[in-house]
């Protein structure tokens, strides 16, 4: 990696620990905290699409590591690779073609990371609390079909309207 693409990825971790850890919103759902709502993720799908699957995958996992160091949480590593995956999918589907990104490209590749990680993150959330996942299932995936476009719209505005990834 080029020292220009660490520091761009440090500051998209940064961002991303911003978004979610002071900006999220935590919900709670049959008795856990188990809905956030935030733009975190953003900067971790920018990070794979723009930088790669591995950078991606690696600017998930380090602000997943860094806000629950900030947050004073336990650590659980099936959080981390779900944020790892958040940054992974994006980049595996559109790194090589950022350059003609279509919408329905980034949508399905935000749809895809999005259903992935509420997924495994409702696992992780059962297999560490013992919730009922058909208690918190149903809100975790009307919170994902609101954010998933919202992702994707604010994702779009930035690839195609800011001079992201590129020289100038």
């Amino acid at each position: 990696m080029r020292t220009r693409t660490v520091v761009t990825v440090g500051l998209l971790i940064a961002v991303s620990v911003i978004l979610t850890r002071v900006f999220g919103v935590m919900i709670p759902v049959g008795g856990v905290l188990g809905l956030r709502i935030s733009f975190g993720e953003i900067p971790i799908y920018l990070s794979g699409i723009l930088f790669g699957p591995f950078a991606g995958a690696a600017a998930g996992a380090i602000a997943d590591l860094i806000g629950v160091a900030m947050a004073g949480m336990d650590f659980f590593p099936g959080f981390t690779l779900s944020a790892a995956l958040a940054g992974l999918v994006p980049g595996l589907m559109l790194h090589r073609r950022r350059r003609d990104i279509s919408f329905g490209r980034l949508l399905a590749a935000v749809v895809v990371a999005g259903v992935v990680v509420t997924l495994l993150n409702t696992y992780w959330v059962v297999l560490l609390y013992g919730a009922g996942v058909f208690a918190i299932l149903p809100p975790r995936i009307v919170s994902r079909a609101v954010m998933i476009p919202l992702h994707t719209g604010i994702l779009w505005l930035l690839i195609t309207r800011v001079r992201l990834g590129r020289r100038s």
